[in-house]
C-alpha cells in the first residue's frame, strides 16, 4: 500500500494521480480515502477509475488494466437464450425502481469476503440517481422485480456496476436492453471494470486500458446525463425485433 496515493475528503475531485500509477498486484488499484460526493465519483468514472472496498475497508479507487468492455455488437446470446427470451412474459422497465435494484445487487460480487455495496455506496448512488446520474434497468414479471442492473451514464458512455436475476436469464435481458441502446447509437460502449469468464461468454472484451482512456473521452464530452431511456415497457421479445 505504500504505493498508493491517499485522498483526504477536503481534497478537490480531480486529485487522482495518473491512472498510470495504479499498481499492477492488485490490478488497478490507485488511491485510497476521499469520500462519493458527485462531484468526485463523476471526475473520477470519467476518467476511468471508479470506488470498490468491502466493508470495513478504507474507500479504495481502481483502475485495472486491461479494462472489460461490450462495445456496439459485441454482446453474444446464445440460440438457447435468445429462445428463452422470445418466450419469456418478463417485461423491462427503466429507472423506476433505482433503490431497489441497488439493494438487490448488494452482497459479495466481487468479493467472498463480504458486501461491497456498503451503506455509504447505497447512499451515494441513490444520490447521483436523483440528479440524473445513476440508472436502473430492470427486469420485471407482473408486478415483481426479478432482475436488473444499474450503473452510471455520462455522455454516451454506460458505467455498469452490478447486476443481479432471481428469474433465468434476467440479467442478460437487462444487458440486452443496453445493448439496443448501443446498436442504435445513442450509447457507445458498456464499461463492465473487472474481467470474469461470465462476461467474456457474453461477449466481453478485455482492452488496454490505454485504449479504454482513448475511447472513454470523447464518448464522454459533453459531460452531460444520458436521457434517451425508452419511456414505455417493453417486453423481452421486443428487445430481440430486427
Amino acid at each position: 500500500m505504500s504505493r498508493v496515493a491517499w485522498l483526504s475528503p477536503g481534497d478537490p475531485p480531480d486529485a487522482f494521480p495518473p491512472v498510470e500509477t495504479a499498481l499492477g498486484e492488485p490490478d488497478g488499484l490507485l488511491a485510497a480515502g476521499g469520500d462519493l460526493t458527485t462531484a468526485r465519483l463523476l471526475y473520477a468514472y470519467r476518467n476511468g477509475i471508479f470506488p470498490w472496498y468491502d466493508e470495513g475497508q478504507p474507500l479504495l479507487w481502481w483502475s485495472p488494466d486491461p479494462r472489460c468492455v461490450i462495445r456496439p455488437g459485441d454482446l453474444y446470446l446464445s440460440r438457447r437464450t435468445r429462445r428463452y427470451i422470445r418466450q419469456s412474459a418478463v417485461e423491462v422497465r427503466f429507472n423506476t425502481a433505482f433503490g431497489e435494484v441497488i439493494r438487490a445487487c448488494a452482497g459479495p460480487r466481487r468479493s467472498e469476503q463480504g458486501t461491497w455495496i456498503t451503506p455509504d455506496m447505497i447512499h451515494a448512488y441513490e444520490e447521483l440517481h436523483a440528479a440524473g446520474w445513476a440508472h436502473s434497468i430492470e427486469i420485471w414479471l407482473g408486478d415483481s422485480l426479478v432482475g436488473g442492473l444499474y450503473g452510471i451514464a455520462i455522455g454516451r458512455a454506460f458505467f455498469g456496476e452490478s447486476m443481479w436475476s432471481e428469474a433465468p436469464n434476467a440479467s442478460k435481458v437487462a444487458l440486452l436492453a443496453l445493448s439496443r441502446l448501443m446498436d442504435s447509437g445513442d450509447l457507445g460502449i458498456l464499461d463492465c471494470q473487472v474481467l470474469s469468464s461470465h462476461l467474456l461468454a457474453l461477449g466481453a472484451k478485455a482492452i488496454p486500458r490505454d485504449q479504454f482512456i482513448a475511447l472513454l473521452q470523447p464518448l464522454c464530452e459533453p459531460a452531460c446525463q444520458f436521457e434517451n431511456w425508452p419511456a414505455d415497457t417493453l417486453s423481452a421479445a421486443d428487445l430481440l425485433a430486427e
